[in-house]
């Protein structure tokens, strides 16, 4: 076995025409969102112009168009792109980042943004970069606190504290 046979047989994953038709179908469906909000809105010409509906009606009709050509090409088409859009291992890199950094978004919704750093820097530290709990912890506090005296105290600009509000003994 030759290293090329090696490296095409160690790549496998989800084909490219399959993520093609994924999107599309995700876009057409945004895309018709568009248009039938925008038809509620109001899509027509009236006797001062167009609607407040009515470009984004077109756009959205645009953006449906747009997925059924993408859609006959993923599906139908000889020119179907049957390689592999991400190996295993690349996907694995990219969810290595994306889950931490939904977990973060959706932290921040509860616990604010300096809270919610100080979890994910430390989180992520020990999770990706293989460091202890001491050190990662303590480096998102000191990150987290650095931040907060920089925008609350210092700049009086006051950044989202989340629906929990844990720093609120803080006066702030």
């Amino acid at each position: 076995m030759s290293q090329m046979d090696s490296i095409e047989a160690e790549e496998t994953g989800i084909a490219t025409w399959k993520v093609e038709l994924w999107v599309a179908l995700a876009l057409m469906l945004l895309g018709a969102l568009v248009a039938y909000k925008s038809w509620e809105l109001g899509a027509g010409w009236r006797d001062d112009g167009p609607g407040p509906g009515y470009f984004p009606f077109y756009i959205g009709v645009l953006i449906c168009a747009a997925c059924v050509v993408i859609l006959a090409r993923s599906v139908v088409s000889a020119q179907r792109d049957t390689s592999v859009f991400v190996t295993t291992p690349q996907l694995k890199l990219v969810l290595t980042v994306l889950l931490p950094t939904v977990a973060f978004v959706m932290v921040v919704q509860f616990l604010g943004l300096y809270v919610g750093s100080l979890l994910f820097i430390a989180g992520f530290m020990v999770w990706v970069g293989h460091y202890g709990w001491v050190k990662s912890v303590s480096i998102g506090a000191i990150v987290a606190v650095l931040t907060f005296l920089m925008f609350e105290v210092w700049f009086k600009v006051p950044l989202f504290k989340g629906s929990l509000n844990p720093l609120g003994f803080l006066g702030y």
